[in-house]
């Protein structure tokens, strides 16, 4: 499972887990019943103090996204998956840092939209592929 902390983001350090999570669920990197990194591995992992992924995980068990079998570790939950809910929730939040980023630079949405629909377009020119 790959997590990546966000330095530039103002939420706290769990809740970004937490999205991270989620968003593994939404694209299919993790699936009902696969296994998450132990606290201590992730918070290595991450360089955070190990509380911070506890909360993380208390959190998602709290939300039902997870669950934790005794001796073997926190577990996906067998009833969460992606589904369109989760992937226009995933495509919200996307968005809003998009535009939050935008701000933080002086750009204003209908210049941050003009600039995403230029990308997508030139990914359709050659195969999808990254322009860079």
């Amino acid at each position: 499972m790959l997590v990546t902390l966000d330095p530039r983001d103002e939420r706290p350090l769990y809740l970004q887990i937490v999205e991270q999570v989620r968003r593994a669920l939404v694209v299919g990197s993790l699936r009902a019943e696969d296994p998450l990194p132990s606290v201590r591995e992730l918070a290595a992992e991450l360089v955070v103090n190990p509380r911070t992924v506890l909360q993380a995980y208390r959190a998602l068990e709290e939300e039902g996204v997870v669950y934790v079998r005794r001796g073997q570790g926190t577990f996906v939950a067998p009833a969460v998956g992606g589904d369109d809910a989760g992937r226009r929730a995933l495509a919200r939040g996307v968005a809003e840092r998009a535009l939050l980023d935008a701000r933080r630079n002086g750009l204003g949405a209908a210049e941050l939209v003009a600039m995403i629909r230029e990308l997508a377009a030139g990914e359709d020119d050659d195969g999808g592929r990254d322009a860079r």
